[in-house]
Parts: structure tokens; C-alpha cells; sequence
């Protein structure tokens, strides 16, 4: 498991005393409790066997992606074993309308020229989308204060997106795309 390779970097960073970073252990398309705590306890276990093996203490968090409709909807029940929601708006946007972004290519300009789109919803979070967004955030917050909010993927370079996460409480920019662009208009709707 990956998380086991993780603990043992971290394990070996610190018998050399060299600080390290505080991972934090996400768990993908998760769409109920059981699952993301089924994952949870088998993540604190494996931290456990590396700690009690190098006799070390490993601090880590762990969350989820929300990247499933039903996620989103059950986020209250999710965010009792969840330290942290990232929003996977890319896949999110796929699960909500049922298409593919690899091939909505061969269509997507028909949806935009015959206006069933305003804009395309691979670049600048739909509003259904972001009503999903919105239910998780309030539905997971309900049941955990402290819970981290953030968004990974395209999303989080578009600036009308950035300004809707910023609004929903959503903080954390998660993305490789649009670095500087992002950074600037982040700043700006802080």
C-alpha cells in the first residue's frame, strides 16, 4: 500500500533528523461511511506497524476525495472519518453528468453553440456541480468543524471557480494547471 511506503520515508527521515512533512493520506472515490472507514482504520494500522517497528511517533491525517455525487450528499456521514475533503471537481463534473471528458470533444461544442451549456464544464464549475459542492461543505462541516477544505484540478485555475470556492469556504488549491494564473486571482478574491 502506498501509505506504508510513506510511513517508512518518514520513518527513516526522521532516525536521520531531518524534518519531514506531514502527509496527509487521501482516499479516492469514496461513496459511503463504511468505505472511507474501512480505509481509515487500515491506514491508522499500517502507521502503527511502521511506528512500533522503527519505534517512532507519525502524525498524518487522512480524508477523501469528493468526487462522486453520492459523496457529496453524504458528505455528514463521511466527515465523521474524514480530516479533509478535497474536491475532485474534474471527476465530479464526469459522475454528475454522466459524460466522459475524454470524449466529450466530439460534442461539447454542439451543447456550447446550441447554449444547453454556457460554458464548458471541464473549465469553469457548473452550477449543479457546484450545488454539490456546496451540500458536502455544509454537510460535512456540520459534523466536523475543523474539517479542511480544498479543490484539486482544472477548476482551480479558472477564476470564476476560484471566486465560487472562495465563497463556499473552500481554501485549498490543489492543481498542477494555471500555477501563476491561480496564485494571482486567489489573491485577489481573498
Amino acid at each position: 500500500m502506498q501509505c506504508r511506503a510513506i510511513f517508512e520515508a518518514l520513518a527513516e527521515l526522521q532516525k536521520k533528523k531531518i524534518k519531514s512533512a506531514f502527509p496527509e493520506i487521501m482516499i479516492p472515490l469514496v461513496s459511503t461511511e463504511a468505505e472511507i472507514k474501512i480505509m481509515k482504520d487500515l491506514v491508522i494500522n499500517i502507521a502503527g506497524e511502521v511506528q512500533k517497528q522503527n519505534k517512532i511517533k507519525i502524525e498524518f491525517m487522512v480524508g477523501t476525495m469528493i468526487e462522486l455525487p453520492r459523496a457529496a450528499i453524504k458528505a455528514k456521514e463521511i466527515a465523521k472519518h474524514a480530516e479533509f475533503f478535497s474536491f475532485g471537481t474534474n471527476d465530479l463534473t464526469q459522475t454528475t453528468f454522466g459524460i466522459s471528458r475524454d470524449d466529450s470533444g466530439k460534442f461539447l461544442n454542439d451543447y456550447l453553440d446550441n447554449k444547453i451549456f454556457s460554458i464548458d464544464p471541464f473549465i469553469s464549475i457548473d452550477d449543479g456541480v457546484a450545488d454539490l459542492v456546496e451540500i458536502a461543505v455544509e454537510k460535512g462541516k456540520s459534523q466536523n468543524k475543523k474539517l479542511k477544505l480544498g479543490i484539486c484540478g482544472e477548476h482551480g485555475g479558472d477564476p470564476k471557480s476560484i471566486e465560487f470556492c472562495s465563497k463556499a469556504g473552500v481554501l485549498i488549491l490543489q492543481l498542477v494547471y494555471h500555477l501563476k494564473t491561480t496564485e494571482l486571482l486567489y489573491n485577489t478574491v481573498s
